[in-house]
């Protein structure tokens, strides 16, 4: 899998194709990359712009290395990873629906997450 840019808007989309598991090659819209600092694990949170049964976008997320040529997406396999994700995209559609201008700085949200989660596994 390869990672490139699309010019379709005037926003930078970021897509790629997968094959699914009925050896359909689907193209797939990168939402959002992050770094954790503790782990130092990469992570791609994307969507195939399907929707599921009650008309939602699905969203998946894998971990990947930006570093290499070909990028293979490898599973999440933690609870506390899964729980760092849907937290980031709870946080980011609270901030879409919100009335405030503000831009949502999504560094500062993972910094606040991995914060909150190092004092809960603290006590």
């Amino acid at each position: 899998m390869s990672i490139g840019k699309s010019n379709e808007t005037e926003d930078e989309v970021m897509t790629f194709k997968v094959t699914n598991d009925d050896g359909v090659e689907v193209e797939c819209e990168v939402l959002f990359t992050f770094e954790r600092e503790g782990t130092g694990k990469n992570y791609i949170v994307y969507t195939d712009n399907t929707l599921d049964e009650e008309g939602n976008t699905k969203v998946y997320a894998s971990i990947y290395n930006p570093h290499e040529a070909e990028t293979n997406l490898l599973p999440i396999e933690t609870d506390e990873e899964w729980t760092i994700i849907e937290t980031i995209l709870g946080e980011l559609q609270t901030a879409a629906n919100s009335s405030d201008e503000e831009e949502f700085d999504l560094d500062s949200i993972v910094s606040n997450i991995d914060k909150r989660l190092q004092s809960v596994s603290e006590e």
